[in-house]
């Protein structure tokens, strides 16, 4: 068995290479984005037209021709001015439009995709992420590729458009002033060129320590229980600022490049203006140039300031966009890796056994073997995780199993017990051959077929922050009936519980059920299986909080429902693993793992009577209940229902 592909926290991928990975997304709003530009470039237009304005008011005024005259065009001019800034104003307001709408709808689609994506992902992926900075990578990092398909494209744009403009107007109106003016622009060429390379391993930095705050937080608020227990809070306290802090000294490192660069920049800047006065005045002294031209030049170079500082904030945006998106690509490049066949096999009859390429070699004797083929059929299945250097989990582990037969699974803490369980559905892919299901072996199935088989209540339940109701009819969908809820919390002994709870069903049950007991999360997790009425329920130690009586009842509820599932000629097939020999001895077959080996495989009678694994725990455990407490009913139950008051 190999592992999936994972995020690797390695050099940052700063290439400007990982925009092509938008194309597919950019596309469906080309014309948005050309009909913005398009804006972009009228305002720009404008406000290079308005200093030629201004010069010819000035040249008017200090002609000193006829009043009359000269005010009349003023007026036309100043008209003009007014015409140009309406143009700006509109012009700024459709490429906002335009534009931002799209970055925010693709931003929108992005992240959509990405929560697909993660949700399609393997069960061993999310082993080895970390929830803090999946969180990150879907929130900071999406937000940093919105802002650079946003304001660093528009910046990009109006940048090179007013650059352009400015120089080829300021070299036709004077080309010996600009030529000097110009001086400075190398030296700010190249700053921005290194500020880029800088910013950007600077904030790859930002976004991974930010991604470890993350998961600080995330982890302590979801062990805040246990953190209590312990009287840990300081520790978690003093966890959570060394993290804050290398957040903040992140930070800082990029604050300092700003403080070095912007500056700078306008240091440079004003040498240019000063260029500009000095030597465009010494040529209006000499008659070359008149005033209104030197005040034109002299707002052209204040105007080139502006895209020669949002080249450095372009750049930024650029490679924060860049970093953003390399970290954001490297989930969405991760393959599963658990996926469906590639040539499913769909709507199988268990009376025709569909042979798969594998098996077609010696089909007729294949055929006799499996010509009705048991439910489920375990075939000298061997695991191993390659991330524990190769050491087997399970060894050589064959079984059978009918339909509507129970089957007990019994073993010592980390014998294999729970990653068999997860090969029956493909939470951890097994080997070919290994794990059939009505003949048919499961990596041939379509997995969502496959897995709906199947439901599961594992012993740690999840449950989701809502209410009671939903929770259990968490796979229905919301489409279950009242019937359909009342059968599940009979079934899984919730009833009485519902009575003392203060809104019944609605009962809101905080995050990952906060406000419930063990015993009481692990029966809506029963609740929440039985419901669906699967093919296979699995029960994979989920009796483990819950008292002596309420087992009981709930086993008796469970025998009750395979007989009349009998009786209705369909069959509830029931797997349960437990540590209990009393909950195991209402199976039809029991396997006793060990060390990743089925050590001891039979009926109840027959494994108490073999002196092995299994009759030694029973021994053990009647000698433990005849020691025990002599009223452990219904007080050990109130106990198991109210027990989180305390908690």
């Amino acid at each position: 068995m190999t592992d999936s592909e994972q995020p690797q926290n390695t050099k940052p991928d700063l290439s400007l290479k990982n925009f092509r990975f938008l194309i597919p997304y950019l596309y469906p709003y080309r014309w948005r984005y050309l009909w913005g530009f398009i804006c972009l470039i009228t305002v720009d237009s404008a406000q290079i037209l308005i200093p030629q304005f201004t010069a010819r008011a000035i040249n008017l005024v200090a002609a000193r021709e006829g009043e009359d005259a000269v005010w009349s065009r003023i007026l036309f001019l100043c008209l003009g001015m007014v015409a140009a800034t309406a143009v700006i104003s509109t012009g700024r307001f459709l490429w906002r439009y335009f534009i931002h709408v799209a970055s925010r709808r693709i931003e929108t689609e992005l992240r959509g995709n990405l929560f697909g994506h993660l949700l399609s992902l393997s069960y061993d992926f999310y082993q080895r992420s970390k929830i803090g900075d999946l969180m990150a990578r879907s929130t900071n990092d999406i937000n940093g590729i919105r802002e650079a398909i946003g304001w660093g494209l528009v910046m990009l744009v109006d940048g090179t458009v007013m650059v352009l403009g400015i120089l080829v107007v300021i070299f036709i109106q004077d080309a010996k002033t600009a030529v000097f003016a110009l001086i400075p622009l190398p030296p700010i060429t190249l700053l921005i060129l290194l500020f880029g390379n800088a910013v950007g391993a600077r904030f790859h930095r930002v976004q991974e320590t930010y991604s470890r705050m993350s998961e600080t937080v995330q982890e302590t608020f979801s062990g805040v229980r246990v953190i209590k227990s312990f009287v840990k809070e300081w520790w978690f306290g003093k966890k959570f600022a060394a993290a804050n802090d290398d957040y903040r000294n992140a930070n800082m490192e990029l604050v300092k490049i700003y403080g070095i660069f912007f500056p700078l920049i306008t240091f440079l800047s004003g040498l240019t203006s000063l260029i500009v006065i000095l030597v465009g005045g010494m040529r209006v002294v000499e008659g070359s140039l008149s005033p209104g031209a030197l005040v034109a030049l002299f707002s052209y170079f204040q105007m080139l300031v502006w895209p020669l500082m949002g080249a450095g904030f372009m750049v930024n945006i650029i490679q924060r966009g860049a970093s953003s998106l390399g970290r954001v690509k490297e989930i969405l490049d991760t393959k599963p890796s658990i996926e469906s066949s590639p040539y499913p096999r769909r709507n199988f009859q268990k009376p025709n056994l569909v042979l798969t390429p594998s098996l077609r070699r010696n089909s007729t004797e294949q055929k006799a073997q499996f010509s009705a083929p048991s439910l489920l059929e375990i075939r000298n299945l061997t695991l191993a995780y390659t991330r524990e250097g190769g050491k087997n989990v399970l060894s050589a582990v064959s079984l059978r199993l009918e339909e509507g037969e129970m089957l007990g699974i019994l073993g010592r803490t980390g014998s294999g017990k729970s990653s068999f369980i997860k090969t029956l559905p493909r939470m951890i892919d097994p080997p070919p051959g290994t794990v059939f299901l009505k003949g048919l072996d499961v990596r041939d199935w379509e997995l969502g077929e496959l897995r709906a088989c199947f439901a599961l209540a594992p012993q740690d339940s999840f449950l989701f922050s809502d209410s009671i109701k939903n929770n259990i009819g968490y796979g229905l969908g919301g489409q279950g009936e009242e019937a359909d809820f009342a059968k599940a919390a009979g079934f899984a002994a919730l009833n009485r519980d519902l009575e003392a709870f203060s809104s019944g069903w609605d009962t809101l049950i905080g995050e990952r059920g906060l406000s419930l007991s063990g015993g009481q999360k692990q029966r809506v997790a029963i609740a929440r299986a039985f419901i669906t009425a699967p093919e296979i329920l699995i029960l994979d130690d989920a009796l483990s909080a819950v008292d002596t009586e309420t087992e009981q009842r709930i086993l008796s509820a469970l025998n009750e429902e395979r007989e009349k599932c009998t009786r209705q000629g369909r069959a509830l097939t029931v797997i349960i693993v437990s540590h209990r020999v009393s909950t195991l001895s209402r199976a039809d077959k029991v396997a006793v793992f060990e060390n990743g080996f089925l050590n001891e495989y039979g009926s109840p009678r027959e494994l108490q009577d073999s002196g092995g694994f299994f009759s030694r725990t029973a021994a053990l455990q009647r000698l433990g209940d005849s020691a025990g407490p002599a009223e452990p009913g219904e007080g050990s139950s109130r106990n198991e229902r109210h027990g989180s008051k305390n908690g």
